[in-house]
């Protein structure tokens, strides 16, 4: 069975990236710290699966204010 994403973890992941859009590191990371670990390997899986991982959406997040 595939890893799950909760919702509260997709909340807490989207935080993450609206801060990183927003230049707050401090708030991104607080955010991500939130997420429970099987979330956590859910969220790295499914980026994997996209080619990129979490580090590579905060940034993109980053660069470009949220808007690829």
């Amino acid at each position: 069975m595939a890893p799950t994403i909760r919702p509260l973890a997709a909340s807490h992941f989207t935080d993450a990236l609206t801060a990183a859009a927003d230049h707050d590191p401090a708030a991104s990371l607080a955010a991500l710290m939130r997420i429970d670990p099987a979330s956590w390997a859910a969220i790295q899986q499914r980026c994997a699966e996209l080619g990129t991982t979490v580090m590579d959406a905060i940034a993109l997040a980053t660069r470009t204010g949220g808007t690829p």
